[in-house]
């Protein structure tokens, strides 16, 4: 490979349509302030390098990216491009990745509203992201080791898995379908309303009314806090080991088992899916 150290460029494509270049110790920065430093490139590795200007990984083939920063001024950074590896990295850009595809990233600070949007199997780990709208439309995602805070994350994704994660989230997963969230904690209002074929395995679940309006809903093992208004018009199998502040009209065929619940609420004729309360069970038998 062609081997660019310890330069400045900031001038508009400064290494458009590059082909097998090691990019080391480099600055992305000027007056010039110009876009699209490595646009149209294929077989590219960046390592401690700094970008603060925009666009500068667009319609790529191969890149890894390492040991690198892209500030708040580099905007829009990776965009349809594929087969992407990035470590230890901050992408603190606006709509850091979209429509890209094949993407791996592992101990990356994220700060990057509507970051991930329509990006196909991308596997993250051990990271941290703050976002709104993270990952929108995005699938074949499998996060793990993974520190989300933001809104609406999560919404419109398919064929994910998520594993010992941590989530600060309004409104995520909402029309999420075919998922697996393992081990990990869910905090936020309004959990994965109207999402279709979704597992909650072992997770601890916080906030006001959560899952919804969802299909083929399962909870394994689940705590579930602060949770009122639960699985409204929702069809669900669950086994929950918490106390629940309390639940409305579970759909025919649901099955609900826990330990204790507040309130069933039931003012619709739909609304007929089984509460199966633990602790009642339990006073019955002592009786």
């Amino acid at each position: 490979m062609r081997i660019i150290q310890n330069q400045t460029f900031d001038a508009e494509r400064a290494l458009y349509g590059s082909r097998d270049l090691f990019v080391k110790r480099c600055s992305f920065d000027g007056p010039a302030d110009g876009e699209s430093a490595f646009k149209e490139c294929r077989n590219i590795q960046v390592d401690g390098s700094f970008f603060n200007l925009r666009y500068p990984f667009w319609h790529d083939h191969g890149l890894i990216i390492q040991n690198s920063e892209m500030t708040q001024l580099c905007r829009a950074a990776l965009w349809y491009s594929d087969h992407i590896t990035i470590e230890n990295t901050k992408l603190h850009g606006i709509k850091a990745l979209r429509e890209c595809a094949d993407v791996k990233m592992t101990g990356c600070d994220i700060v990057s509203p509507e970051f991930g949007w329509s990006v196909r199997n991308i596997e993250m780990e051990d990271s941290d992201a703050e976002s709104e709208y993270f990952m929108m439309r995005s699938s074949n995602l499998y996060f793990k080791n993974v520190r989300m805070k933001g809104k609406y994350s999560f919404q419109y994704i398919e064929d994910s898995v998520f594993e010992n994660c941590t989530f600060d989230t309004k409104d995520a997963f909402w029309h999420a379908k075919n998922v697996t969230v393992r081990n990990s904690a869910v905090k936020g209002e309004y959990l994965a309303w109207y999402c279709e074929n979704v597992t909650f395995e072992h997770c601890k679940i916080i906030g006001t009314q959560p899952l919804c309006y969802c299909k083929n809903l399962k909870l394994i093992d689940c705590e579930m806090l602060a949770c009122d208004l639960a699985f409204e018009r929702s069809q669900v199998e669950a086994d929950i080991t918490t106390p629940v502040v309390s639940i409305k009209n579970p759909l025919e065929g649901s099955y609900i088992a826990v330990p204790e619940v507040g309130e069933i609420i039931r003012d619709i004729e739909e609304g007929t899916g089984i509460v199966q309360v633990q602790a009642q069970e339990s006073q019955s038998a002592c009786a």
